[in-house]
């Protein structure tokens, strides 16, 4: 591996992923940051944080597999969420401060089915303004700590599932599959509000990022522990970077082609199928994301050079 000295730590070239199940109480930026350190690896991203309050899948993404944080970014994610009903909070969340509180109607358990069916499909979601988003070039939390409450205009969402999993006095737990956009902690202001109650999130895991499986995640001390018979113990868990593409259809070309292919030439295939696609050489090598035109010309998009 190709080595270098990064302030204190030498650092190698490491290519993959890792589907931390990140802990509560640290910030996604931290638990990458952390994990780079553990792999001693020199590039690294995130797909999307998690509040640090929240837990669950932050695939992290090392080397040439940082070129499919942006389509990790576009995926489904599916979460698991706590509510805690009566009780509103500024944040909309546990770390909030109370802002309001309200009676919890005693609604059978097919009433709530039916309140949380309601929020399937496409529709269009306020973010909060404790957020992360911009407006005027300052951050909506920025706003929001100094008391200040702006119109934020509605985004499109959409609600692929929503499961009831438990319905107790002021508790409320359900599982949810969302498009990239949806914040959850607005999901359940509205789960409420349409109940004719308030709410706020108080605990949110999340289990899925697109085609990853919650199984495939690895805990924080159980990347510590085997960091301590070295960074190659470690990186035995990465998954490839293709592994973020795993839904996509594939072409695989001849060797001859994939040169120039790598070099950043479009390569004449058999036409068929047009769209992006995971391009591989006929011995399985992946080389990157090509688009294919129905005139048969594959053109690459994203080229992986992957170290080893």
């Amino acid at each position: 591996m190709n080595r270098v000295k990064s302030g204190r730590q030498e650092t190698t070239a490491v290519d993959g992923l890792l589907l931390l199940n990140k802990p509560a109480g640290l910030t996604s930026n931290r638990a990458l940051q952390t994990v780079k350190h553990l792999l001693k690896a020199r590039k690294a991203g995130h797909t999307g944080s998690l509040d640090p309050a929240a837990t669950g899948m932050l695939p992290l993404c090392f080397g040439e597999a940082t070129k499919v944080c942006a389509f990790l970014l576009d995926s489904d994610k599916t979460y698991r969420v706590t509510a805690k009903l009566g009780e509103a909070t500024n944040t909309g969340d546990a770390d909030g401060e109370l802002t309001g509180t309200a009676d919890v109607p005693e609604l059978p358990r097919d009433n709530w089915e039916e309140k949380l069916r309601s929020f399937l499909g496409e529709s269009q979601q306020v973010p909060p303004m404790f957020s992360a988003l911009k407006q005027d070039g300052k951050r909506l939390y920025e706003l929001a700590r100094k008391g200040e409450v702006v119109e934020r205009p509605p985004r499109g969402i959409r609600i692929d599932s929503i499961e009831l999993l438990e319905i107790s006095g002021t508790r409320l737990v359900f599982r949810v599959r969302c498009s990239k956009g949806t914040y959850i902690r607005s999901l359940v202001e509205d789960i409420a509000r349409a109940a004719g109650t308030v709410a706020h999130t108080a605990n949110l895991h999340r289990e899925s990022v697109g085609d990853f499986a919650a199984g495939d995640m690895l805990d924080l001390p159980a990347a510590e522990q085997l960091a301590q018979a070295g960074p190659d113990a470690l990186r035995l868990k990465l998954l490839p970077a293709d592994s973020a593409l795993a839904g996509w259809p594939e072409r695989r070309i001849p060797a001859a082609l994939a040169e120039r292919f790598s070099g950043g030439q479009a390569v004449t295939v058999a036409s068929g199928e047009t769209g992006q696609v995971r391009v591989y050489t006929d011995t399985g090598r992946f080389l990157g994301i090509g688009e294919l035109s129905s005139d048969g010309a594959l053109s690459p998009r994203r080229i992986f050079r992957l170290a080893g």
